[in-house]
């Protein structure tokens, strides 16, 4: 039996990517889930399709503004009667409007922050009873390197990224008790459609950084977040994993 089975994962921004490698990741080994993003429907119902179709198990998307509060309040509501709570929360949906901080517009500053953190402090405030209730789960907030040493450019994401880390942290001296364990990962540079349209020379100078030498794959994080979703980590809390290659070391 998969070490997962019989548990239900709910992962924002899962319909490519990072958030598709996790939720498949997830599959893989056991879990039911439940795709969260904003992309069309067709394109959500055919991710959750493929994933179900290729691992046997219960894959659905649902459409939702994760920063939308409500919105979230009442999909999330609606998961949890449905398939009768979820066992893991993954918050993996993020985007980028990078400029240097004198041309950063306040609309740029408020859209990223408002996906990429307060859509998390939506999505475990939906789930925080569920979890209560239970005594048990695992909540996985993906950071960034740029959350944890600042990147030029990158004010609002590394702003946005850095207090998923302190919120993180929070949530896991909170929900201890509980039996929840909450954890973050750090990704570096990894090929994804975001970094897929970056500019050659941009791109070889972000592969210079990394110790390494190469990008990673979203399978990479991925990995990181079936271990943490697992019992193998069943006494890891409040801890940032960077998978980054050795950027932030």
């Amino acid at each position: 039996m998969a070490e997962l089975t019989g548990k239900v994962a709910l992962v924002t921004g899962a319909a490519r990517g990072i958030g598709y490698a996790i939720a498949a990741k997830l599959a893989e080994n056991g879990a039911d889930v439940v795709l969260f993003d904003l992309c069309p429907e067709e394109a959500g119902a055919a991710a959750a399709e493929q994933i179900s179709t290729e691992y046997h198990v219960k894959a659905c998307f649902r459409r939702c503004d994760v920063s939308d509060y409500d919105a979230v309040q009442e999909t999330v509501k609606a998961v949890v009667k449905e398939l009768g709570g979820v066992d893991i929360l993954v918050n993996n949906a993020g985007i980028t409007r990078d400029k240097v901080l004198l041309a950063m517009s306040e609309q740029d500053w408020d859209l990223v922050l408002d996906i990429n953190l307060k859509s998390m402090f939506n999505t475990i405030k939906a789930c925080y009873r569920n979890f209560m209730k239970k005594k048990s789960g695992k909540i996985i907030n993906i950071s960034s390197v740029s959350g944890l040493m600042g990147n030029a450019a990158q004010a609002n994401y590394s702003a946005s990224k850095g207090g998923v880390v302190a919120l993180t942290k929070t949530v896991a001296r909170e929900l201890a008790t509980r039996g929840v364990n909450v954890n973050a990962v750090a990704p570096g540079a990894i090929e994804t459609p975001m970094t897929a349209g970056m500019d050659q020379d941009a791109l070889n100078a972000l592969i210079a950084t990394v110790p390494m030498g190469h990008m990673g794959k979203p399978e990479d994080i991925a990995e990181c977040v079936a271990f943490l979703a697992s019992d193998r980590a069943k006494y890891i809390t409040g801890e940032v994993i960077r998978v980054d290659g050795g950027i932030a070391m």
